[in-house]
């Protein structure tokens, strides 16, 4: 049964953003048992956050073009017809900060950055925290003292169709097409998976139909991979992580929900990011980082798996 309090929580994107930001939400929750929260995320993320348990109504942003001026008006009047007393931005973006004045007149409290807000994450450092202590700061600023660590223990999914057999890896070759700078090169993940496969370990690949070429090149030199790409939603591959001897991954989305999940993992940055702010964390994630990804040797990777 919910009180009269009415909260939105704002998480947009992207993957990595969304699963580090599952102890906030937990948090929120936690801190306002009875209240009746709603979060506005993106089309990709309702479907499983609706799952979460965490939230009473989850509603997708369409995510209106600058110039798109009907956009910004539909949103507007869903936004204010959410009756908000209190909204947790955990965006924290110039977009979600316009949404503060979408709500105007009306003010309810609002943690963010937004201008005139009236719980602002007053740290003008905060853009040098890890995305996770950058919340929890954000959160002990608006009154919610501890927030968990990131978890994904409610997600449940049979990947018993995949008829995969322990021991097995999972390996994230692809990433972000506009960021070519934060891939292994295609030839070293051939070679880690053909390694893998000696080892009698099962190299599984893993990603959206953007990768397919990469991974289709992977497993035409290593005839013992199984390519999944395109055949897994996110709470699949959580169920995967749960039982992979150990994962290998670029930095991108994926390995984020992997980690969090558990596995074993090793993730792969350039000096095109930075693992202080970003990395995935879990129980066991190891980061090997070099200015450039092509300088980083199979061996070096290697010997950075710790296998379960």
């Amino acid at each position: 049964m919910t009180t009269g309090e009415r909260i939105l929580v704002i998480k947009l994107g992207a993957l990595g953003d969304i699963v580090q930001a599952t102890g906030p939400f937990a948090a929120i929750r936690a801190h306002h048992p009875d209240a009746h929260i709603s979060l506005l995320t993106t089309a990709p993320y309702a479907p499983l956050l609706e799952t979460s348990g965490w939230f009473d109504a989850v509603t997708v942003d369409r995510r209106p073009g600058w110039l798109e001026l009907g956009g910004w008006c539909a949103l507007r009047r869903q936004l204010r017809a959410g009756g908000f007393s209190r909204v947790y931005d955990l965006q924290t973006s110039n977009r979600s900060a316009i949404y503060y004045r979408l709500l105007l007149p009306a003010r309810p409290d609002w943690s963010g950055i937004a201008l005139g807000c009236s719980l602002p994450h007053a740290n003008p450092k905060r853009d040098e925290m890890h995305t996770i202590d950058r919340q929890a700061e954000q959160l002990a600023m608006a009154g919610i003292d501890s927030a968990p660590t990131p978890s994904l223990d409610w997600i449940e999914a049979d990947t018993a169709r995949f008829g995969l057999d322990e021991p097995y890896a999972l390996l994230v070759a692809g990433g972000s097409e506009r960021r070519p700078e934060k891939r292994w090169p295609v030839g070293r993940f051939t070679d880690l998976a053909r390694r893998l496969a000696a080892r009698g370990v099962t190299p599984v690949l893993i990603g959206t139909r953007a990768e397919a070429d990469v991974n289709a090149t992977i497993a035409s030199f290593c005839d013992e991979a199984r390519d999944l790409t395109g055949e897994t939603d996110f709470a699949e591959i959580v169920s995967l992580a749960r039982g992979a001897a150990v994962a290998v991954g670029n930095d991108t989305g994926p390995m984020h929900l992997i980690a969090v999940a558990g596995a074993p993992s090793v993730v792969l940055f350039s000096q095109f990011s930075d693992p202080a702010l970003c990395a995935p964390r879990g129980a066991d994630v190891q980061v090997v980082r070099r200015s450039l990804l092509s300088e980083l040797t199979v061996d070096e990777v290697e010997a950075a798996m710790r296998l379960r």
